[in-house]
């Protein structure tokens, strides 16, 4: 069981990354996802989820209405889109999915856990 994140990398502010998570070993689907991230020097928080039952997407507050998150079943890879990106949305980002419901409240509730790929938001 493996989760894989890629994509991140070095935006300007105002810029969009796209970064993706892979899984092998098991199916996405029958899990919920979330993207955490942490920053440095601060503790790691939700970012968003989405349920494995209805594909209901939840977002914290400071990335609503900027950053979108997506499955696909089929290739088995989640996706978060981040556009209007801030220097504060700097730090490491992680998937991570578990069998219990999608939030962004708590990393108790995720098992299986990615790498983590950076993104760096500066000018």
């Amino acid at each position: 069981v493996q989760l894989q994140a890629s994509g991140g990398g070095l935006v300007r502010p105002g810029g969009s990354l796209r970064l993706s998570c892979a899984a092998s070993g098991f199916r996405l689907a029958r899990y919920s996802i979330a993207w955490f991230r942490q920053a440095p020097g601060k503790e790691r928080e939700g970012v968003s989820a989405i349920s494995s039952s209805d594909g209901t997407v939840y977002y914290a507050e400071p990335v609503k209405g900027r950053f979108t998150m997506s499955r696909d079943n089929a290739k088995n890879m989640v996706y978060l889109h981040m556009a209007s990106l801030k220097p504060e949305d700097t730090g490491v980002y992680y998937c991570a999915a578990g069998p219990g419901i999608a939030t962004v409240y708590s990393d108790l509730l995720y098992d299986y856990w990615g790498q983590g790929t950076q993104v760096t938001v500066s000018s």
